[in-house]
């Protein structure tokens, strides 16, 4: 074990970690920190029955709902997990290249990669496959809800509990941590993805309109909150396609509205962060008391989700500093500190 991670620390300079997640993908490069975000999409074009990548990254995710017959804009990843392993291999072909530049390397970087805690062997697998195959010469891979503490400068070394929510775009991972482990950990397949669906169903069922992933992102992004304002709060005006009469039209919500429609995803985030509260020993419970809940994840910027989550549980809760590059950041700091060195497990 000495040998195996002496050997992954000796080329360090250009060792990659990388959160693969099922929105965006980021890559902290070792010495240099994170060096890329980007969408995880992938545009696939199709001539004479030949496949190629004709985008990945920013460029594909604009081209999402808007491409004509033979080009396919592909989220490679879905809940956390692979869902397309070899669409996913060019993708992390593409990042790796593009963070790497026009250097000429030796070798190719060894990778760190984190996946969800609840992703099963066959997952990890194709994780691990997709990397190798995309030129890394080893894979390790550390578990999210750990990668996301680290991030976010908990104490994941000490014998204190802790308790860290990330809430990504496929998973929300909820976790109990001590001494360098999991003590408790779930993993709850709603995320930023679920939240999308959600508005997306609210405006079709209760206004009869179809709207777009991207539309309906960007609502949650402006205007997305976890409790119903009293005043209503804020007028949203929303562009899509009258399912009635199949005509482009324009609507006004409120942002009670948007609310009510994100109330069961983030339903089941609480019950998911009660489960594990359940499920605590009773001296780590005592910590987290002490210590509260931290938000990391895309999905903690939605705004009074933490407040909400106070309310429900009774415990401080707070948002870590940066929640949408915690996971990023603690896969780097992982890769290129030893006292986390035990955390990272070889695929």
């Amino acid at each position: 074990m000495a040998s195996m991670f002496s050997r992954f620390f000796k080329f360090g300079s250009q060792n990659i970690a990388i959160d693969l997640g099922t929105a965006n993908t980021l890559v902290y490069v070792q010495d240099r920190g994170i060096v890329l975000n980007e969408p995880s999409v992938v545009a696939i074009e199709t001539i004479n029955g030949i496949k190629k990548v004709k985008a990945v990254g920013d460029d594909a995710k604009m081209m999402m709902g808007k491409t004509p017959d033979n080009i396919e804009a592909i989220r490679p990843m879905r809940d956390g997990v692979i869902a397309d392993i070899e669409v996913a291999e060019e993708m992390i072909k593409h990042f790796i290249r593009k963070v790497q530049g026009r250097k000429s390397v030796m070798r190719y970087p060894e990778i760190v990669i984190c996946v969800p805690s609840g992703s099963t062997s066959v997952e990890r697998r194709a994780i691990r496959d997709a990397a190798s195959n995309a030129g890394a010469s080893q894979v390790f891979l550390i578990l999210e809800p750990m990668a996301a503490a680290i991030g976010a400068d908990m104490p994941v070394t000490e014998p204190v509990g802790s308790m860290v929510v990330d809430i990504g775009g496929g998973t929300t991972e909820v976790a109990v941590l001590s001494l360098r482990g999991l003590a408790y950990t779930t993993s709850v397949r709603v995320g930023g993805d679920k939240m999308d669906e959600a508005i997306v169903s609210y405006v079709r069922r209760h206004h009869n309109l179809l709207i777009g992933e991207a539309t309906a992102e960007r609502i949650k992004k402006d205007y997305g909150i976890a409790t119903i304002p009293a005043d209503g709060g804020e007028t949203i005006h929303i562009k899509g396609r009258d399912l009635v009469n199949g005509v482009p039209k324009e609507i006004t919500i409120s942002q009670a509205n948007v609310a009510e429609a994100l109330s069961e995803p983030i339903g089941a985030i609480v019950e998911g962060v009660r489960i594990a509260l359940e499920n605590t020993a009773p001296e780590l419970a005592a910590d987290i008391v002490d210590q509260g809940i931290v938000l990391t994840g895309g999905g903690a910027l939605i705004r009074g989700l933490d407040e909400h989550l106070r309310e429900e549980t009774g415990l401080p809760v707070s948002v870590a500093e940066d929640p949408l590059s915690c996971v990023a950041l603690g896969t780097g700091r992982a890769m290129e500190d030893p006292i986390y060195r035990g955390v990272l497990m070889t695929a």
